[in-house]
């Protein structure tokens, strides 16, 4: 009997472990089953693979509170914290996870040229090596919907506002000047190589409030975080030379790059309209010191550069022509910080300081420019989950500008100082995969008007297909006028505009296409009673505007082996009533059609990659005093062919050539008229066309690195 009873105990026993069933049912948000979701207990052997109606089923051992892990790809990992016997015909459903790669993205007015971003209309690589831009990554976003092509000037002109209402920021800090200054009619570059920088994000319109002080767009610079070798950078060029180099530590690293251009022999050869006096000499050097920390990155970045030339240009008024010298020097220093605070929180925080010192000698006036700048910045993230994102901070900038200006008979002083002290904040809310939501606000406060401007800016992108979504941006911008107005007069507003965006973006396969339409409202713009701006001059802001249009954009590096090619057109329409306008009419900068035609070739057998790049431009407005209308007239298209080779003498070395305008085709950027009519009553013009109608560069590049494979071919 005893026997017996044993039996039956040890019966009930294993029959008592075999009743812990862990079964169940797992769907998606809509109800629908998932196939092959993971369900384990956490810490043991013992699991299950739902069926194609999303069900599973398996027995344990396990007594007490488990824990039920649930995960599948493309959807959030899901954990139930139970009693192991209460564990039986449930019913889980699965959320996306919102960070996958197919995951929507607000894309309404940006571009991406970064490695490491889920989507980039560009590459870092594609900003060196695009044939017209002669290594400015300036000059290669200029082949991107909504830049207006203004081949005098150099700067970008994005969206029917001029070149200073587009501001750039190095890892999230501000610089002042980042272009170095030029004479008229000779375009500028940017004063930043791409050596250094390894992101770039190129906003049209419509971006973070983060970021202020621009009516227009914002072009965000990002340094390289780790370096992946030591190596040494020769560069020997037809107008200078360079030399670059990174050194590795174990958390540290430091990068330098140093240049000089000298276009005395250049000229020797190749001679343009200008009649030089001293051809333009300049150095550049930029250096990037990074250092590990335990929960973050410490960089410190230093560039500074200095410029000088003089010279005699054409000018209808002055039969002898037009004297004009400059030197300028220029220092900037960024230090930056980010890193992890714990519990989801994160930071990003950073300080710059700008001096430049410009002399100008325009014939008889010498003109003093000193500028000093600096930016402080402090910004918190917080990730409550993968839905939720809080980003905010606060900011400050101060400028102080004084310019000495000097002729046979004024000797004055002018100038002013401005505190803008800002906060911003900004929410990031992911619903799904598909839908996706951004809202800020921020605040500038500018103690040279004692008033404060509030602008609300938000963002919603909605993904319609596996490879396409459209995005709808919104938002209001306030920038203080520049310079040449605060110094003479500080009783104006800050200028201001409106986006309204939409944008379709599809994805697939190496292949990327962009649609944009876009409004902009503008107010407060600056209104003056002179020909230019100067210490007599009636100032208010009264001025108006619009611009609207609608950005196409398609690229390709998969359909046709070993050629990478993109298109780019916009179509703008613009009015403004500012400045000196007499009445509203579309700015002498603006284009109302641009395209841009880039493809790259690489030719294995010659080791070899060809560029091609072409642009045009319709005609430009300008006012013809022959007639009783305001910017009436318009010049001729503007058409530009330029072609590039870059070719390796071995895996380290490259011979590299370029043209720009390689047909020599007689582009016009406007008219000079005389100030006096001649004796039968009629202004005469000349042309404003290039100093040089073609560019020429040749150069040769060698890298010496630890691997014996990295080269240049990213910086050309």
């Amino acid at each position: 009997m005893k026997i017996l009873t044993a039996i039956v105990l040890i019966l009930i026993s294993t029959f008592s472990y075999a009743q812990n069933i862990v079964s169940g049912k797992v769907v998606d948000n809509k109800d629908q089953p998932i196939l092959g979701v993971n369900v384990y207990l956490d810490g043991t052997y013992d699991g299950a693979t739902t069926d194609g109606e999303g069900k599973f089923y398996f027995t344990t051992e396990e007594k007490g509170t488990q824990t039920l892990i649930i995960s599948f790809l493309s959807f959030e990992t899901k954990t139930i914290i139970d009693d192991v016997s209460k564990m039986s015909n449930l019913h889980i459903k699965l959320r996306e996870n919102v960070e996958s790669l197919d995951a929507v993205i607000i894309s309404a007015g940006t571009f991406e040229a970064s490695d490491n971003s889920k989507v980039s209309v560009l590459k870092p690589l594609d900003v060196v090596t695009t044939a017209s831009a002669l290594g400015d990554f300036v000059g290669a976003l200029q082949t991107l919907p909504g830049t207006s092509n203004v081949a005098e000037d150099g700067r970008l002109f994005v969206r029917g506002g001029s070149a200073d209402e587009t501001q750039i920021f190095i890892d999230g800090i501000r610089v002042f000047t980042p272009y170095t200054p030029t004479a008229n009619n000779m375009p500028t570059r940017g004063r930043y190589s791409p050596f250094l920088f390894d992101g770039i994000t190129f906003s049209t319109g419509g971006y973070s409030s983060e970021f202020g002080q621009a009516l227009s767009s914002v072009l965000l610079l990002n340094t390289i975080d780790e370096p992946d070798q030591e190596k040494t950078d020769i560069g020997i060029m037809t107008v200078g030379a360079a030399l670059g180099n990174t050194q590795k530590w174990e958390k540290s690293s430091l990068s330098f790059n140093v240049s000089y251009v000298n276009l005395a022999p250049y000229l020797e050869i190749f001679e343009d309209r200008n009649d030089w006096e001293k051809p333009y000499q300049g150095a550049q050097g930029e250096t990037v010191f990074r250092q590990k920390l335990n929960n973050g990155i410490l960089k410190f970045y230093a560039a500074f550069d200095t410029s000088k030339f003089e010279l005699t240009q054409e000018d209808i008024n002055l039969e002898d022509g037009l004297d004009y010298k400059l030197n300028n020097n220029n220092f900037y220093l960024n230090t930056s910080y980010k890193g992890s605070l714990g519990n989801g929180w994160s930071t990003q925080t950073g300080l710059s300081y700008t001096f430049a010192d410009t002399d100008l000698g325009i014939q008889t006036s010498a003109i003093n420019d000193i500028e000093n700048s600096a930016h402080m910045k402090l910004k918190l993230r917080k990730r409550f989950n993968s839905r939720f994102k809080l980003n905010f901070g606060a900011e400050q900038f101060i400028t102080d500008f004084k310019e000495n200006y000097k002729d046979e008979i004024i000797d004055e002083t002018y100038g002013y100082t401005n505190n803008i002290t800002a906060a911003f904040a900004e929410a990031d809310l992911i619903f799904s995969k598909k839908l996706a939501l951004k809202v800020g606000l921020r605040a500038d406060y500018s103690s040279i008007f004692s008033a404060t401007d509030i602008a609300p800016r938000a963002a919603i992108a909605y993904k319609s297909s596996p490879n396409g979504q459209f995005s709808l941006a919104y938002g209001n911008f306030f920038q203080n006028p520049n310079s040449s107005v605060l110094k003479f007069n500080q009783d104006v507003k800050a200028e201001q505009t409106s986006h309204y965006i939409l944008n379709y973006q599809h994805v697939n396969d190496g292949k990327i296409f962009r649609a944009e339409i876009y409004r902009k409202d503008y107010d407060n713009l600056v209104k003056f009673d002179s020909q230019f701006e100067s210490f007599d001059s009636d100032f208010n802001s009264s001025g108006d505007g619009y611009a609207q249009g609608f950005d196409m954009f398609w690229r390709d590096n998969t359909s046709i082996k070993n050629v990478d090619y993109w298109v780019s057109y916009s179509y703008l329409d613009t009015e403004r009533d500012y400045r000196n306008f007499e009445t509203a009419a579309q700015p002498s900068y603006a284009t109302n059609h641009n395209l841009s035609l880039v493809g790259k070739y690489w030719i294995d057998r010659w080791k070899s990659q060809v560029g091609v790049s072409y642009g045009f431009s319709s005609g430009r407005p300008y006012t013809d005093p022959n007639t009783d209308k305001f910017l009436s007239e318009r010049t001729k298209s503007f058409n530009s062919l330029s072609v590039n080779w870059a070719y390796l003498l071995s895996p380290q070395k490259i011979l590299y050539f370029s043209v720009n305008n390689v047909l020599g085709l007689k582009n016009v950027n406007g008219y000079q008229y005389a100030d006096t009519p001649d004796f039968s009553g009629q202004f005469n013009r000349r042309a404003l066309t290039p100093a040089a109608d073609q560019f020429f560069f040749v150069g040769f590049f060698w890298t010496i690195s630890e691997d014996g494979k990295d080269n240049q071919l990213d910086n050309l």
